[in-house]
């Protein structure tokens, strides 16, 4: 197990991944936010489903969810149509613009990366991509489990542990 020295120069390098992010923000179209870039994307990887089934790997509330839909539905990139099984609920699917949005954003932040991670070797980005799908993984893993009553990089050790507040929502 890593020392604590690692897990908080850890923390450091994930609030400095936030500069990571806000480039990445800035190569979105205007009127595509990150949270309907995650929509189209989503959509993209998973094929069609119900926004319950959406919300669930954005990982977000429903409403936060309908709202991001709502935007990428008034743009015609996605089309809502009755699920055949349950006539109350809607199934989301990726239009032909929405298809064309996907690959425009995917085609400007893998030029982006291409440009940022130029010198790293072909085995280096393998490296990051593994290890950032392990990282997830671990989180995803955490989701469903209990809290553990350990002290973290957040508390102190005299800090009790019914004070603190536990949530399975993704820091912004």
């Amino acid at each position: 197990m890593a020392e604590q020295a690692q897990y908080e120069e850890l923390i450091r390098q994930f609030s400095a991944f936030g500069a990571v992010r806000r480039e990445l923000g800035r190569i979105l179209p205007s009127d595509c936010p990150s949270g309907s870039v995650a929509v189209l994307t989503l959509l993209g990887r998973h094929g069609d489903m119900r926004i319950s089934r959406l919300a669930e790997l954005l990982a977000v509330d429903m409403s936060v969810t309908s709202r991001h839909v709502a935007h990428v539905a008034d743009r015609g990139w996605i089309e809502r149509s009755p699920d055949p099984a349950d006539k109350r609920s809607r199934i989301l699917r990726l239009t032909p613009s929405g298809w064309a949005q996907v690959d425009e954003l995917s085609r400007r932040t893998a030029r982006l990366l291409a440009d940022r991670l130029s010198d790293w070797s072909d085995e280096e980005v393998g490296q990051l991509i593994r290890l950032m799908t392990r990282l997830r993984a671990s989180f995803d893993d955490c989701r469903a489990a209990p809290p553990r009553p350990t002290t973290t990089a957040f508390e102190t050790p005299h800090t009790p542990h019914h004070e603190l507040e536990h949530t399975t929502r993704t820091p912004a």
